[in-house]
């Protein structure tokens, strides 16, 4: 699966989906896309997930517009030590039916 991780994320979070094709916003050259923009890009280079921290982002969007599923990390920070603990309920959602839109995982 082809996956992108926002630009709010760390990019050592790459090394967990070795599984899957995974690139970072900077990766790409798209930091300082906007959202939407953001979504079109992805779109057009055939991405089919994003992985994000922003949690205004399903409210943002018009997810009926965007096909993509978006895993968003509902953390108290963005630090790598904090999101790593997120990985395993990313693989889980990543192997299951993911929904088009906002897919929240929260700290526990």
């Amino acid at each position: 699966m082809k996956l992108l991780l926002d630009e709010n994320l760390p990019k050592r979070l790459k090394q967990h989906f070795e599984e899957h094709e995974i690139y970072t916003v900077r990766d790409m050259g798209w930091n300082g896309v906007k959202n939407g923009e953001l979504l079109q890009l992805m779109i057009a280079a055939e991405f089919q997930v994003l992985i994000t921290f922003d949690k205004n982002l399903q409210f943002q969007q018009n997810f009926a517009k965007y096909t993509l599923p978006i895993i968003v990390l509902n953390a108290f920070d963005n630090t790598y030590l904090t999101l790593r603990e997120f990985i395993p309920q990313i693989l889980l959602l990543l192997k299951a039916n993911l929904k088009a839109g906002a897919n929240i995982i929260t700290y526990k």
